[in-house]
């Protein structure tokens, strides 16, 4: 009998950033995250986890144990999937001072998509299926 499949329900991501408050801010103002929970050791911020709908994202203090200048973000792409308006979205991000990767368009199959980079390079695609 064959296994069946993995039925995933939701995906929650884990990030290791350089500047643990200027990443919350940078969730928070320019995507529109709200923080979820702080998690502290001996007094001092390790964790934040924010939160957008269903979307969990986990920032964790980079301790620079693997040096500080190592490249995060390379060769990861993350999606959201709303049903917001993407243009209204992909404003928000430039009206707080984020420089878009691509602007908002149609996708061939059957999405409007902006892609943008948060403060250590990791590369956000924020997308809407079109109405069928």
């Amino acid at each position: 009998m064959p296994e069946a499949p993995l039925e995933g329900q939701a995906l929650q991501a884990s990030l290791t950033v350089k500047d643990l408050p200027r990443s919350v801010t940078w969730y928070a103002d320019v995507l529109g995250f709200t923080v979820a929970q702080r998690s502290e050791k001996d007094g001092k911020l390790f964790a934040v986890t924010v939160e957008a709908g269903a979307v969990r994202v986990v920032l964790h203090q980079d301790d620079g144990a693997k040096g500080w200048d190592r490249v995060k973000g390379a060769g990861i792409s993350l999606t959201i999937s709303t049903g917001q308006d993407i243009d209204a979205v992909a404003r928000r991000v430039k009206a707080h001072g984020s420089a878009l990767e691509s602007e908002p368009r149609d996708m061939p199959w059957g999405a409007r998509s902006f892609r943008v980079r948060d403060p250590d390079g990791f590369l956000w695609t924020v997308s809407r299926a079109h109405a069928a």
